[in-house]
């Protein structure tokens, strides 16, 4: 992992202080909301539903025991509601709740105390007082983390493939890059406030398991003929209003030009980028409505860097030498803690299967840990689980966890032979589920149970869903499933890379949810990155676990042996699975009466 410099540390303790400062010039009244907005943004701090949430970045996922202890402070202490203001939002809760068309399914309770894992590898909390902030930014940077651009018109938190550097099928490991391109973009001057948010994302494998068609900016490793090394670079990939996959702006860039390049791709996008409206603001639009126009501008933006400015970011071989010694395997020594697991038994077995994956070294093994819980909401650790991993880390993985885009858990430094100690200290947490990658494995946005941008809940559909499919006979029949919901059309819960999506839309005030077929992330299942198809009218919270059931039972009876359920869509189209899911519908007669009470 990378180790903050005195020059880092130095850094985001700086910034916590001068959040501090701003906060109490707030609290004096020297400062306007208005004027404390974009200041707390750039810091990570929201004001959401109910309570402010502050969002903490994990670059390229990686987190150490000690960091986790930290985030597990936080939660015990300070993600704590007022009573009253806790009694206010289970109140609005539950009049949500009442006014919803047709039967509802039970909402889950509003919890606390608790950090959430996000599909960028950021941690939220969701009930931090502002007046509480100052305090937990000075936490933060003790363990060299913070909120910087976690938020705001700025370029957020950059993310990896949770396997660099251990993959099997690993070109290179492109974490010192992503770490290189964090401290540059880290409070760039020209880049702090651009059109809208900018997302970057990094794969170093021959799988693209970071999804990069999806990120505005999305960089592939590549290795050429003559061995060196460098990046296919995709722009303008988004999902949101308009779903869009990257443009191939360059196929074979050499590292050293990096950050160069990045600069053009910026600073076209913040010379020309649409401010006028903001769900036009995308880089994605502007890649879109210009096509080559933007590339060739792109490269003569480059050349002027290059040629005028004399490339100035240029990574040097000492600096890439500097950051990469950072990302060297750490000293490995085995648990070797006592066991009962039976290594025979089914659910070991199966867990071995679907949660323990390959490794570059031999007698290693990387494992995941689901965070797909019953009686827990999707990526959801409380301060006792939070502590419990840190003790998982130390124990079996040299101090280190990586947290993924799916909003699971990586180990990525587990023994072997620790295989089943570590199983058995996963199950007692209820982390053993042996569901990645399963249907149950879902990608879930915490929605309008917390979110004020949301259009719908989204939590209690997981919940149903998950309680439907407990039976692991019946899921290992399924096979592998991506199932993602959002509860609005910003699409934090990838609902468009889906193979099957839920999306959460308003009518008249009240909770409708669309459903996608046939969306792709880029990784070698589902094949290249593609929205998925609405399939038809939106259907109430009720319904859809029906609607999933029976998309599932096509798929059953359509399939030809061994075939997963993304081949099947393909192959089949999606019409049969269309006419599925509008039978589910309730009856007619409850629907008119649905459609006089709207």
């Amino acid at each position: 992992m990378y180790q903050y410099t005195d020059f880092d540390k130095q850094f985001v303790k700086l910034r916590a202080q001068q959040f501090r400062d701003q906060l109490e010039r707030w609290e004096r009244g020297e400062l306007s909301e208005e004027q404390l907005l974009p200041l707390r943004l750039q810091n990570g701090w929201y004001i959401q539903r109910y309570a402010p949430m502050a969002r903490i970045a994990v670059p390229y996922g990686e987190i150490s025991s000690e960091q986790l202890r930290t985030l597990a402070h936080i939660a015990r202490e300070y993600d704590r509601p007022d009573p009253e203001l806790l009694a206010h939002a289970q109140a609005t809760q539950d009049a949500l709740q009442d006014a919803q068309p047709g039967a509802t399914l039970p909402a889950p309770p509003l919890r606390y105390g608790y950090g959430h894992f996000t599909t960028r590898t950021n941690v939220q909390f969701n009930w931090i007082p502002l007046s509480r902030a100052a305090d937990v930014m000075d936490l933060l940077a003790s363990v060299s983390m913070h909120g910087i651009q976690t938020s705001g018109n700025d370029i957020r938190n950059i993310t990896c493939d949770a396997l660099e550097g251990i993959a099997e099928d690993g070109i290179f490991d492109t974490r010192p890059f992503a770490e290189i391109t964090r401290q540059w973009s880290s409070l760039h001057p020209e880049f702090s406030f651009l059109p809208r948010k900018f997302k970057i994302a990094f794969n170093g494998a021959e799988e693209d398991r970071a999804a990069i068609g999806w990120y505005d900016i999305g960089l592939q490793a590549r290795r050429a003929e003559d061995g060196s090394v460098g990046f296919t670079m995709k722009v303008g990939g988004g999902m949101g209003r308009t779903p869009i996959i990257g443009s191939v702006v360059r196929e074979f860039l050499p590292w050293d030009q990096l950050l160069n390049y990045i600069e053009a791709v910026v600073r076209t996008y913040n010379s020309y980028g649409r401010r006028d409206n903001k769900w036009k603001a995308r880089i994605k639009i502007l890649v879109k409505s210009e096509g080559q126009k933007f590339i060739d501008a792109v490269e003569q933006e480059y050349k002027n860097i290059v040629e005028l400015d004399g490339a100035p970011h240029t990574i040097t071989q000492a600096e890439l030498d500097r950051v990469s010694s950072h990302f060297v395997v750490p000293e490995l020594k085995a648990a070797k803690l006592p066991s009962k697991v039976n290594p025979e038994g089914q659910l070991y077995q199966r867990w071995l299967k679907q949660n323990v994956g390959g490794h570059k070294l031999p007698g290693l093994k990387t494992v995941t840990l689901s965070f797909k819980r019953p009686g827990f909401n999707t990526g959801d650790a409380d301060a006792d689980t939070l502590n419990a991993l840190a003790q998982l880390a130390e124990q079996f993985s040299a101090a280190e966890a990586r947290l993924t885009h799916e909003q699971n858990l990586v180990l990525p430094w587990v023994h072997e032979s620790d295989l089943p100690a570590l199983y058995d200290a996963a199950r007692a947490l209820g982390l053993a589920q042996p569901n990645i990658g399963l249907l149950t494995d879902m990608i879930i946005c915490p929605g309008g149970d917390f979110c004020s941008l949301a259009n719908a809940r989204s939590l209690h559909i997981g919940a149903a869903v998950t309680e439907r499919y407990q039976d692991l006979d019946e899921l290992f029949d399924l096979g592998p499933i991506d199932l993602h919901m959002s509860g609005c059309i910003n699409s934090c819960g990838h609902h468009h890379s889906g193979h099957i999506g839920i999306l959460g839309v308003d009518k008249d005030g009240k909770e409708w949810y669309q459903i996608t077929l046939g969306g792709a992330d880029g990784s070698t299942l589902s094949g290249p990155a593609i929205g998925g198809k609405v399939v038809g009218p939106s259907f109430t919270a009720a319904e859809v676990p029906d609607v999933i059931e029976a998309l599932l039972t096509t798929f059953r009876e359509l399939r030809k042996p061994g075939e997963f359920f993304i081949d099947a869509l393909r192959r089949i189209g999606h019409d049969p699975f269309k006419q599925a899911a509008n039978a589910a519908r309730r009856p007619k007669a409850d629907q008119e009466a649905l459609a006089e009470q709207d």
